[in-house]
């Protein structure tokens, strides 16, 4: 069969089903991605005989003679096609990993229809990115610049163009899996319980390892015997160890059984089929509330105290409870009590890389893991400790990362293909499916909060009160921090002398739960805002000012129950005013005249069932992970000008990248584009925790400014002695030698010293500097102190009494993260943030059967939004400077989707008059509410 990819003809002959994106990866081109392999999200978009169609099902067999053109084919970073350089000047991608389908279909649209956004929510319906919340798209498509570059030294607080923007648009950045092994590649394939809870009593993998291109199939009886867990922090004990890479016990179903290890995923899929496993049934128990009491059947009952779990014999993971004051007394002496219990479901990352790694030896025997992580240090360090390894004799490190939410802070394919290795010494690969990643992956953890609130008639808050109950799922990978997270910051921001925690996380036997942005402070906040809105209500008091009265403010203590408890966070900034006036201010005017329409004010409905309310509701998070996180960064000098910098942080969409050229490039007098950026790699950079907790610009980024400051005092210091001890410079004899150590500036090409009071100065070049050996200098952080960050949301929506829709008409954010280091990034990851948030809110939910079998396997029926399903969230930013940050800036990744639901929540609330307890608010739930009396 003969076609023609990119204007090169090829000859090739699929396989029999075989589909186009397979076949197009299998002759290397890498830029066409891998999403669904079900044709619904896109990210495979490709031009045959100039239409755009989703290659993942489009029968490879029908190409013979059509020519098919990738996103690489339209443009290189060198000459893009203009569709291309609109989305990098538009900053219309984070992660991108969606980016290449995007813009292969927005290749094809006319000018007219590039020139009106009205009918893209049509044009782009079968396009989905999880990152932006599309207004950048929009942007993109219609050939709007949002971004510049910045002149040298003035980057910081400049909407940069992200330094990966052209390779990420021309299909030329490498995501996990986009390079071509240079010897053969197995790849793994693995076997999932079809019981939630049962005993493996025998296995036979004699007819799978006796396949034709079989190499070798792994069960327990291959796994090493160290307990871990597959959620990563800086402290290895903070998760309890209650994992092993293959189990004799299945807790639930898709937990591994076994792999295959074969020359193709087919084969090896195949292979799996011949398997012969008999199992022993066990009782299994899915409610949190039924896991913890008395006879119930246990999840992880055998484990002893080295595996770090609260209560086994009670399927409790962990646990808190402790009181301030009296709780009880003063709800009885309030003026006004509400007391309700909210529930929040399960929901996936839907990150658009699905988890992947591939792992080999290198030719010193090194074992090399490349992997879609957010934590290449910890899972290196884990890898050791599962498989008694040498650090020094592991390299771990991810390139770009399609998207991780949270959800690539664990180790789920690592320590397979790392088994596989050991036991082959072959390279290789294993790549999680779509319905891996529901069935397999880690979710938001479901919970149930119970809140109690009480204040006197003039809004004073005089107690509160959360009961919390977590389903972590069949393993407690991050079972213990999401917990102790989620009733933190969500209770310590508001003042009041009686508060009370109990929260336990909880085993069960469905699908573990793990991190997900926010890290179990929406789930509590959607239940504390929802009750703190029913209680202004009830007081007849305007909620803005009913969270002025009660909101922590500068100077307070962090108080969640114990006074007297020792913390490291503290308030660097307030602009929790600012955020609440911004925010009430926005709903009370017209929309922006830029707002555009997404879905939005234009599209409000008329009619008798139609009913209007508005709501908003607050949050804070903490900037960075308590108990330390580090980063250990270094920033060298190269001869033509350029800067390299080592920094062991990911870029998944996160925008640390971009953040960290910036502040190096503001320190050392540059441009953005001469700094260059060896990143989330173990070899390369000295130490790093990773990217989570939103730790990129607070952590690493600080360190990372640190030593491009330590650097310039080098440059300036060997500058100086370079003129100094120059002949006939103009050198003012009169100006002392350690005052000239204390002058001159960075340039772009040299380091202009002051050669005399009345002589214009001279130029240092680089390469004079760099004739007294390299300049290198280090920078670290250790993650403390802590600031706080705060955001307040605002909805206007409208309800269809008769139907459960809701309408989103105004959607507002104002987010305090300091000083803006990068205003259109910080605008996109708030637009992102809440279009998950709204997502979280109407529609997105992880069935299960009741009996832990998830029956959410694809996009498609899992429903997160579209174009056509958001509207443009007016941002607004508070003018903070945060003493902690680096140049006074704050984390602002997660911190946006937490105050969401309960905003969408109390606005529904305010125009049907009852009030949602329950995520999602879909339009059955609503239906179903207003039918009661």
């Amino acid at each position: 069969m003969r076609f023609d990819v990119n204007g090169e003809e090829l000859d090739a002959t699929p396989q029999p089903g075989q589909v186009l994106r397979t076949l197009l990866r299998e002759l290397d081109h890498f830029e066409v991605k891998k999403g669904c392999d079900a044709g619904d999200c896109g990210a495979c978009s490709v031009l045959v005989d100039g239409d755009p169609v989703h290659s993942c099902i489009y029968p490879a067999h029908r190409l013979d003679g059509k020519r098919v053109t990738t996103v690489a084919g339209l443009g290189t970073p060198e000459h893009p096609h203009p569709m291309q350089q609109q989305f990098v000047d538009a900053a219309g991608l984070q992660c991108g990993f969606c980016t290449a389908g995007m813009i292969v279909t927005a290749s094809t649209f006319t000018d007219e229809q590039k020139a009106d956004p009205t009918d893209l929510p049509r044009l782009l319906k079968g396009n989905l990115c999880r990152c932006t919340g599309y207004r950048s798209v929009r942007d993109a498509i219609c050939g709007v610049t949002n971004t510049v570059m910045p002149e040298a030294g003035k980057a910081a607080g400049t909407s940069t163009k992200a330094p990966a923007g052209l390779r990420v648009v021309t299909g030329t950045e490498e995501y996990t899996l986009d390079f071509k092994s240079p010897t053969k590649l197995l790849h793994l394939a693995v076997l999932k319980s079809p019981h939630a809870h049962a005993r493996i009593l025998s296995i036979d993998t004699s007819r799978a390892e006796a396949m034709g291109g079989v190499t070798t199939v792994l069960t327990h009886r291959d796994s090493p015997a160290t307990l871990f867990s597959t959620g990563r922090h800086e402290d290895r004990n903070d998760d309890p160890d209650d994992t092993l890479v293959f189990d004799t016990v299945m807790r639930f179903r898709g937990q591994r059984v076994a792999a295959v290890v074969a020359d193709s995923v087919r084969i090896a899929e195949l292979a799996l089929r011949e398997i012969d496993v008999e199992y022993e049934a066990l009782p299994a128990v899915f409610d949190p509330a039924v896991a913890r009491e008395p006879g119930s059947p246990l999840v992880h009952g055998e484990k002893g105290p080295e595996s770090r779990i609260s209560e086994p014999h009670r399927n409790v993971v962990a646990q808190m409870h402790g009181e301030l004051g009296d709780v009880e007394a003063a709800l009885a002496s309030a003026h006004a009590t509400v007391e309700g219990t909210w529930q929040t479901q399960r929901v996936t990352h839907a990150a658009l890389e699905t988890h992947a790694a591939r792992a080999w030896l290198d030719d010193a025997g090194r074992l090399v893991v490349r992997t879609s992580t957010q934590v290449p240090f910890l899972v290196r360090d884990e890898l050791c400790h599962i498989f008694d390894l040498d650090p020094d004799r592991v390299r771990v490190y991810a390139a770009r990362v399609g998207g991780g939410f949270g959800g690539k802070q664990e180790l789920l394919t690592e320590d397979l293909v790392t088994l596989a290795v050991l036991r082959t010494r072959q390279p290789v690969q294993y790549e999680f499916t779509r319905e891996d990643e529901f069935t397999m992956a880690p979710t938001r953890h479901p919970m149930r909060v119970g809140v109690k609130v009480g204040a006197t008639a003039d809004g004073v808050l005089t107690a509160l009160a959360v009961d919390e109950l977590m389903d972590t799922g069949a393993y407690g990978n991050h079972g213990v921090g999401v917990m102790f997270h989620s009733v933190g910051e969500s209770i310590a921001v508001y003042r009041a002398p009686n508060k009370r925690v109990d929260a336990e996380s909880v085993y069960t036997n469905n699908v573990p739960s793990g991190a997900f942005r926010g890290y179990g402070l929406g789930q509590v906040v959607f239940a504390v805002e929802s009750a703190m809105d029913e209680l202004a209500r009830k007081l007849g008091i305007d909620p803005f000012d009913f969270r002025r009265r009660n909101v922590i403010v500068a100077g307070d203590p962090m108080i969640v129950i114990d006074p007297d408890e020792e913390t490291d966070l503290l308030i660097g900034s307030y602009g929790l005013d600012q955020c609440l006036d911004l925010v009430q201010n926005a709903l009370a005017g017209p929309p922006p005249a830029d707002s555009g329409s997404l879905v939005g004010e234009t599209d409000v409905p008329v009619g008798p069932t139609w009913r209007f309310g508005e709501g908003m509701g607050i949050a804070m998070i903490a900037t960075m992970p308590p108990r330390g996180h580090f980063a250990d960064t270094t920033v060298s000098l190269g001869a033509d000008g350029r800067y390299t910098i080592g920094v062991g942080t990911a870029e998944f969409g996160n925008g640390t990248t971009t953040v960290h050229a910036q502040l190096t490039a503001s320190a050392l007098g540059t441009t953005p584009d001469r700094v260059i950026i060896r990143q989330s790699d173990t070899d390369v950079a000295r130490y790093d925790t990773g990217a989570f907790g939103s730790a990129g610009v607070v952590v690493a980024g600080k360190a990372l400014f640190a030593a491009a400051n330590k650097l310039k005092g080098a440059m300036l210091v060997r500058a100086s002695a370079l003129v100094t001890g120059v002949g006939d410079t103009g050198q003012d004899p009169a100006v002392p030698a350690h005052t000239m150590l204390a002058t001159g500036e960075l340039l772009p090409d040299g380091v202009l010293v002051p050669s005399g009071t009345w002589g214009a100065g001279r130029l240092v070049t680089f390469a004079e500097l760099l004739a007294g050996g390299p300049l290198v200098a280090d920078g670290s952080h250790d993650g403390t102190p802590r600031s706080v960050a705060f955001n307040v949301h605002g909805f206007r929506v409208a309800v269809d009494t008769a139907t459960g829709e809701v309408r989103i008409l105004r959607s507002v954010q104002a987010a305090d993260a300091g000083t803006v280091l990068n205003p259109e990034q910080l605008r996109g990851q708030v637009e992102g943030g809440t279009g998950q948030a709204i997502g979280t809110s109407l529609y997105e939910e992880v069935l299960n059967d009741g009996a832990g079998a998830v029956t959410t396997t694809a996009f498609r029926n899992y429903r997160f939004p579209k174009f056509s399903d958001l509207p443009v969230t007016e941002v607004h930013f508070a003018a903070t400077h945060d003493e902690l940050g680096p140049l006074g800036a704050k984390s602002m990744s997660e911190a946006p989707y937490n105050p969401v639901a309960p905003a969408l929540a109390n606005a529904i609330r305010d125009a049907i008059g009852v009030r949602p307890h329950e995520l999602p608010m879909s339009r059955d739930r609503l239906w179903r509410l207003l039918q009661q009396p």
